[in-house]
């Protein structure tokens, strides 16, 4: 590993705005990211797999009076993420370093508003479609620790994912309402619902010719 990248790996452990699997802590952020990160009892949302955690600081600064949270495992993405926030003067911003599918080991039933799904892994082999992160072990637990409500956000660049996720695995489900949809956001009325946020895949791909896939649920009461 290079001295940079350990050197990186030491920042994240002292910054207040970032949380790992072996800080100290860890073992009592639950249920209390308010008190000891936020200092407020404004609500959460998540921007999962967050990579640079464009959208937790796009929207942070779109809506100040509320807390935004990247989830991903990747500690120089995090960094990357944490150190604008902290350049920018966020303190509605901070980061986790975990896998998705241990989030209820950070946050309890109900403790979170909103979940952002940007751009995540496509895991395009057959065998890999239970690591997609809106397959229904995951769709289980955001619903979860949302407490039944709130709302779930997901684009991407990568067809295949979309398509499955909106004609496979939603429509079997039936703990869901409101659901709207495009297959090409740069070109609909739902580009407004991201404030000009957009990450750097979306960039690469729009670039190319590939089109923004989108779409948004409620759970149902």
């Amino acid at each position: 590993m290079s001295r940079q990248k350990l050197k990186r790996f030491d920042d994240l452990r002292n910054r207040h705005n970032v949380i790992e699997y072996d800080d100290d802590r860890f073992p009592n952020i639950k249920s209390n990211w308010g008190k000891e990160i936020f200092g407020n009892s404004n609500p959460i949302n998540l921007e999962l797999a967050c990579g640079r955690g464009e959208y937790s600081i796009g929207l942070a600064k779109e809506f100040p009076k509320e807390n935004f949270i990247g989830i991903d495992i990747k500690g120089e993405r995090l960094w990357q993420g944490s150190s604008k926030a902290i350049e920018e003067g966020l303190e509605n911003v901070a980061f986790a370093r975990n896998f998705i599918l241990d989030l209820e080991q950070m946050f309890s039933e109900g403790e979170v508003n909103d979940v952002w799904i940007i751009h995540p892994d496509p895991r395009p082999r057959d065998r890999d479609e239970k690591r997609r992160l809106t397959f229904h072990r995951f769709l289980e637990i955001y619903k979860r620790i949302q407490g039944g409500k709130g709302r779930v956000y997901f684009k991407t660049d990568n067809t295949d994912l979309f398509n499955w996720t909106l004609n496979e695995v939603l429509p079997v489900r039936d703990d869901i309402k409101d659901l709207h949809f495009t297959d090409d956001l740069h070109n609909s009325v739902y580009l407004r619902e991201h404030y000009g946020i957009s990450t750097r895949y979306e960039r690469k791909f729009s670039k190319v010719g590939e089109t923004i896939k989108y779409l948004r649920f409620e759970w149902k009461a």
